[in-house]
């Protein structure tokens, strides 16, 4: 029985780079299928109320209760904010890649930061969603401001239900990148970091081509 079990450890190989990375992206795959139904079942629910009437308890009849929500322009200069942090990502995704492979190739088993290239793309990717976040703050301080609360209209609680789910979602790839950015300093092997980078930046993609079909939904679909 030891000998089957030495035997056992000796044939077993650690899977390379592109296995690891394949085997990622699949995962975030499955992981993504939640998220994506939540939102199409959130659509649904925007489209079918805007056309249900509700009872009028002063008058007792149906009414129609949906007035359409002004957005403020700043959620376009937040669109182009996560568009740009978007590109960055991708960059630092592909920096990274290329440090990887290149190390994966290499006789040695670690590619230092530096090797990974000059611009730090992901810290400016960081910058740029928290930048995002703290836009979308403040364009919903202009929301209250202009009378539109949680509670005000059916149409006022979808606006907040959706750029709020958007903003939560998009604070799991911050942690992400932050995490990234701790291996980083740890001096983990560049595969591992790679992957990370690899994985968060096809969410934050994701992140960016959700919001922009909110921003149409809510605009568009009014």
């Amino acid at each position: 029985m030891a000998t089957i079990a030495t035997t056992a450890t000796i044939n077993w190989v650690a899977p390379d780079y592109a296995t690891r990375l394949r085997r990622s992206r699949l995962g975030l795959l499955v992981a993504l299928t939640p998220v994506l139904m939540l939102f199409v079942s959130f659509t649904s629910a925007y489209v079918v109320r805007q056309g249900l009437p509700t009872l009028d308890p002063r008058t007792n009849q149906l009414v129609r209760d949906w007035i359409p929500v002004k957005l403020p322009i700043l959620l376009l200069v937040n669109t182009g904010v996560l568009v740009l942090s978007s590109a960055g990502m991708e960059l630092a995704r592909r920096q990274i890649k290329n440090a990887a492979q290149a190390g994966a190739t290499s006789s040695t088993a670690e590619v230092s930061f530096n090797d990974e290239g000059k611009m730090p793309w992901l810290g400016i990717t960081i910058v740029l969603g928290l930048s995002f976040l703290f836009g979308q703050w403040m364009a919903w301080k202009q929301l209250a401001a202009n009378g539109f609360y949680v509670a005000t209209t059916p149409s006022s609680s979808f606006v907040y239900l959706l750029t709020g789910a958007h903003a939560v979602h998009l604070m799991g790839g911050v942690v992400a990148l932050l995490l990234a950015g701790v291996f980083a300093l740890l001096r983990r092997p560049v595969t591992t970091r790679s992957i990370v980078v690899d994985v968060t930046a096809w969410y934050w993609h994701f992140m960016a081509a959700l919001w922009v079909y909110i921003l149409c939904l809510l605009e568009f679909a009014r």
